[in-house]
């Protein structure tokens, strides 16, 4: 570790903390921070296809996570997770206006870092009618503590027909690099397919799990077809999944694909998939953060291992 990024790690733990003195944290998971950096590995990344800029497949939510203010013992272990994520090669963090205090929380952490982060920023606008939602990007912009967005979505399609011209003027200026929706139930995809093949998008936000693939009906395909960046949010069906997979044994041939756990196991799953782009877990947990982002290390999982995880789920 260099002089300069053991300052800013330090300056970190310091605002994490909310005192004067360095934060003290686990000795065990600084040095399983500082160990399990890959091996040499580059996290595997993806194509956006409307630009052709590589993306790393594995990233933050910070839903629930980082709903957390200084002082918060949950705040205290926010710095080590984004640690683990960039130091494994990952970037992107999403966010938004509707999780608490989650983007305020970002932009301090994020803003210690010397020299900037590498983080991918996401987040959203939440909110009806056109002067509400550009004062609510404003303060998104504000609480990031960031002149530019890489990624700004329109949040369960909220007024999308409002919002899309600001946010294709705001790209035009280089405001935001890129543009797209969200959603996270099986009730909106009628009205998420018609947006996304009558609107040109950069990305789509959409619930997929290996105990929730409606998606992979018409969604997915129609992203591919239409050239959309797919990120996958409720990667493991909102908690429910890995309570179904809790104390069952992993299949044999998990050594094949570096998998060590069930977290890891449901992403390879859905990153098997051709048309996603990269996979949100949301915690606020370093340990969690630690094993998620194995998940984009080692072989993709082929169509007769994700077939048995299918049949095992069912």
């Amino acid at each position: 570790m260099s002089h300069t990024e053991g300052y800013s790690r330090r300056r970190l733990l310091t605002l994490a903390a909310g005192v004067s003195a360095v934060f003290t944290f686990d000795r065990a998971l600084a040095t399983a921070t500082s160990s399990a950096a890959s091996g040499g590995q580059a996290m595997q990344t993806r194509a956006i296809p409307s630009s052709s800029e590589s993306l790393p497949v594995v990233g933050l939510g910070t839903y629930r996570g980082f709903d957390a203010a200084p002082g918060d013992p949950a705040y205290r272990q926010l710095p080590v997770v984004l640690e683990e994520l960039f130091a494994k090669g990952g970037t992107v963090v999403d966010s938004s206006p509707m999780y608490g205090r989650a983007e305020e929380t970002t932009g301090e952490l994020l803003s210690i870092h010397e020299p900037r982060s590498p983080a991918f920023l996401a987040t959203k606008v939440w909110t009806r009618g056109r002067k509400e939602g550009i004062a609510q990007m404003e303060q998104s912009f504000s609480l990031l503590r960031t002149e530019r967005i890489d990624l700004m979505q329109i949040h369960n399609l909220l007024d999308w027909q409002t919002h899309l011209p600001t946010l294709r003027e705001w790209k035009e200026q280089g405001r935001i690099r890129y543009i797209g929706i969200t959603h996270y139930t099986s009730s909106a995809y009628d009205e998420v397919e018609a947006v996304l093949k009558a609107e040109q998008l950069d990305f789509l936000q959409i619930n997929y799990a290996l105990d929730d693939r409606g998606v992979e009906k018409r969604i997915l395909p129609l992203c591919r077809e239409r050239g959309v960046a797919v990120i996958c949010n409720r990667p493991f069906g909102g908690g429910e999944l890995l309570g179904r997979l809790k104390g069952k044994p992993l299949p044999a041939w998990v050594s094949d694909v570096q998998v060590s756990s069930w977290p890891q196991l449901a992403l390879k799953f859905l990153l098997a998939h051709p048309a996603v782009t990269c996979v949100i877990p949301g915690t606020g947990n370093p340990r969690y953060m630690a094993d998620n982002v194995k998940a984009g290390f080692g072989p993709t999982l082929t169509d007769a291992q994700r077939h048995q995880l299918i049949a095992l789920v069912s």
